[in-house]
């Protein structure tokens, strides 16, 4: 199984970006999936996560109201929608999938200017 991570760039303050998880190898279909970051010298944190079906989602919430995490089963793929972004936005951003997969992807750096 391999998940890769893309959309990420340079943009400025109050920007958007959208970010994509195309995963191979496995259906998604039956796995909750989510999206991480990690700031330089920081923890890996929390983004956003969503169910399976798409039926539910949550979020950090540095980021409720700015990000919306979505997928399409039919195209083994997840997004992550991020407007009005700030500088401490700016991360790694990794793509998760859960049991049973249990994958990580490599990430995709996202680098929002003041």
């Amino acid at each position: 199984v391999q998940l890769v991570e893309s959309g990420g760039g340079l943009v400025q303050a109050g920007g958007s970006l959208r970010l994509s998880c195309v995963v191979s190898g496995s259906t998604i279909s039956r796995t909750n999936m989510g999206w991480y970051r990690q700031a330089p010298g920081k923890q890996r944190e929390l983004v956003a996560v969503i169910t399976s079906d798409g039926g539910n989602t949550n979020y950090a919430d540095s980021v409720k109201g700015r990000f919306t995490i979505s997928r399409d089963n039919a195209k083994n793929t997840m997004y992550l929608q991020m407007n009005s972004l700030k500088p401490e936005d700016t991360a790694v951003y990794y793509c998760n999938a859960g049991r049973p997969l249990n994958t990580w992807g490599k990430g995709t750096l996202v680098t929002v200017s003041s």
